[in-house]
């Protein structure tokens, strides 16, 4: 991700000074966009630091589904090897997939494909790991009193609901 947004800046450089043509910048902006809101906010902000606050500001040991919790991190792996070879095909869509440049008619690549399969893997794994949230504190709710509760509980317990009710 770091890598696509040197890139991007270094095309800015100069007003009327392109190092990379248009088609590529379509694929950086992609790229970058989806790598760094899938593959690093999702899984750090709130996979991460959750596995880490949520024990220790609720005062339990470890998350209540640690297989959940292990499988969550593990399906982050194919997804990005997905992501991978859907960029090595070249899938430039912009961020946003709009429905002309994801379309057959614009982009007959299979790297479409293999961009919305490794998308759907990391919403999945971001499911598994709001499932396994929602159940530790709920749990956690009830055995210590709710007036008390730190307010990063709160936000990672609306976080996994409304990643519940709108991933699937």
């Amino acid at each position: 991700g770091l890598s696509f947004s040197l890139l991007i800046r270094i095309n800015f450089l100069e007003p009327y000074y392109n190092v990379i043509s248009s088609d590529c910048y379509n694929f950086l902006i992609t790229n970058h966009g989806i790598i760094m809101i899938f593959f690093f906010l999702m899984p750090v902000l709130i996979g991460g630091f959750g596995n880490f606050l949520i024990p220790l500001l609720s005062g339990l040991s470890d998350l209540n589904l640690p297989r959940l919790n292990a499988l969550s991190a593990w399906l982050l792996f194919p997804s990005l090897l997905f992501l991978l070879y859907s960029i090595w095909l070249g899938a430039g869509l912009g961020w946003t997939f709009y429905p002309p440049l994801s379309s057959v008619m614009f982009n007959d690549s299979k790297g479409v494909d293999f961009l919305m399969f490794a998308l759907h893997l990391a919403g999945i794994s971001s499911l598994f790991g709001s499932i396994n949230f929602i159940c530790t504190l709920y749990t956690s709710f009830n055995n210590i009193f709710i007036s008390r509760t730190s307010i990063i509980l709160w936000s990672y317990l609306f976080t996994s609901i409304l990643l519940l009710i709108s991933l699937p």
